[in-house]
């Protein structure tokens, strides 16, 4: 490539000298965004009691959060794209740590469904911000899959470890902690960020904002989070539950074909179209469908049917957590610049499909070193694995000037993925043990049989449920193996303006950084 096309990109060929430094950071902000998604679960029985929160209203500490957090992300992505990514950053972690702190001091629900809210608001600002400091800061093929070996590590095992934190801190503390705990966080990575991040100069889009566009993919991704949650509680029948997955379809085509149309949109098109990462957001979508579901059943299965203790519940989750670093650091990074991008992610989803398939035997005496140990090791080593070149790809290719946006769409994914997979699979799960109790009760006798019976279909419920998650990730292993064709990134440095640039080396398609 030539010495002109570097520049005309915005990228210099010597990398910054302190862009590992700048990972660690970048790292700790992502950390706290995935463990919020989990921590404040554990946290939501005791927190609902405190603040006198109805079992109807419950919902809301979580969908709040996932409806602000989701419907603002493509707009996020843009904003760091225009405004600067490092600033962006900042701010984000600036405003959710203020958040945190105004959830922790929670004297009702209002205050605490509002600190949720924004919570979401600037963590739209935050996880596109540190995904596209990556994308700009690692441009060298080796260096760049060990950076994001160690992202996609923190991303796809986040959440587990959030589930051990959350226990120590609501068992040994307050709940008021699982909020608390992110003002540390925040100040640790933004002091760091602000010392030693250095964006790369010229890949900023200066373009007017897209407003109509912002307005329409906003309202469309709120409407579809929503009405995924809603189905949870409601019922896939129910009057509003349709009517948001209608208005939704309505706002999100109108949002494309104006996105075709005006000269400056908040989403070009050409981030979604390239075949490489259209299959990547897909398969990764489905796959994190998959995995939130299964988070649900067997934070569930530990603590009512086998009796665990929150904390002891979190350290079950372990081995998955072990497994995720370990696909992600240790094969997904050593690979990455020797085979092909969808040579791991197939595998890898294949890999965590077997894991779940172990998980279909359980039954209420199931013995955890026999079954739950091995399979949530084999789900985390294939999900780590499929995770590092997923999150890597997504952004390569796209010009400077989109990396956030296409690290929106990363996030987008995730989070739809997350609230389709609690509302999906929680559905099949209902309607399952519902009906293994109404066949099985009639022969129950006694008070103990029928408490038995209940159980028996919690976990009939589980199972049917986590069946249908291997079949999601069997279809997410197909997308990538179909979908994503480019070659391995080679050992040489990657650098272009994405448009029309070929990459050096090994690449048969035109896949480049940024």
């Amino acid at each position: 490539m030539s010495q002109s096309a570097v520049k005309a990109s915005g990228v210099t060929d010597a990398p910054d000298a302190g862009r590992w430094k700048a990972l660690v950071f970048i790292a700790l902000a992502q950390l706290m965004v995935v463990l919020d998604s989990t921590i404040v679960n554990i946290a939501l029985p005791s927190a609902q009691q405190d603040l006198g929160i109805s079992d109807g209203n419950r919902q809301w500490v979580v969908t709040a959060y996932a409806l602000a957090f989701g419907g603002l992300l493509l707009f996020g992505g843009r904003i760091a794209d225009k405004w600067g990514r490092k600033r962006t950053f900042v701010t984000g972690l600036a405003g959710f740590a203020a958040a945190s702190a105004l959830g922790g001091a929670a004297t009702n629900e209002a205050m605490m469904f509002g600190s949720r809210a924004l919570q979401g608001v600037f963590g739209a600002l935050l996880a596109p911000a540190a995904l596209s400091l990556l994308a700009v800061m690692f441009t060298d093929a080796k260096e760049r899959a060990k950076a994001f070996g160690i992202y996609g590590a923190i991303a796809g095992g986040g959440a587990a470890v959030g589930l051990i934190l959350g226990g120590f801190l609501t068992e040994y503390l307050n709940w008021r902690w699982t909020f608390f705990v992110n003002v540390p966080f925040a100040a640790v990575a933004a002091a760091g960020a602000y010392l030693v991040v250095r964006e790369p100069k010229g890949g900023r889009n200066r373009a007017p904002l897209d407003i109509p566009g912002v307005i329409l993919s906003t309202l469309g991704l709120v409407a579809l989070v929503y009405g995924f949650t809603r189905a949870e509680s409601e019922g896939w029948s129910d009057a509003v539950t349709v009517g948001m997955f209608v208005g939704s379809a309505v706002l999100l085509l109108a949002f494309v074909l104006v996105e075709s149309k005006v000269k400056t949109p908040l989403l070009p098109l050409r981030v979604i179209t390239e075949r490489n990462r259209g299959g990547i957001y897909l398969s990764l979508g489905l796959a994190i469908i998959a995995m939130f579901g299964l988070f649900l059943f067997l934070t569930y299965y530990l603590q009512v049917v086998k009796g665990y203790t929150p904390v002891k519940t979190g350290f079950a989750f372990l081995p998955m957590v072990v497994g995720m670093i370990t696909g992600s650091t240790q094969i997904g990074t050593r690979l990455m610049t020797r085979v092909p991008p969808r040579l791991l992610m197939g595998p890898g989803f294949l890999v965590a499909a077997v894991g779940m398939l172990l998980l279909t035997q359980l039954e209420v005496d199931t013995s955890y070193a026999g079954v739950l140990l091995p399979g949530m090791l084999l789900l985390g080593l294939g999900m780590g694995t499929a995770f590092m070149p997923a999150m890597s790809m997504a952004t390569m290719g796209v010009e400077p000037r989109d990396a956030g946006v296409a690290s929106a769409m990363v996030n987008t994914s995730q989070q739809v993925g997350g609230a389709i997979g609690t509302a999906l699979l929680n559905t099949i799960a209902a309607s399952a043990t519902t009906s293994y109790i109404t066949d099985h009760i009639g022969s129950a006798t006694s008070r103990s049989q029928q408490q038995l019976v209940q159980v028996q279909g919690q976990v009939q419920g589980y199972t049917s449920a986590i069946w249908f998650a291997v079949g999601i990730l069997v279809v997410a292993a197909a997308i990538a193996l179909t979908f994503v064709n480019a070659g391995r990134p080679g050992g040489s440095t990657v650098a272009g303006s994405g448009a029309g640039d070929a990459v050096e080396d090994e690449l048969p398609v035109p896949v480049v950084a940024h």
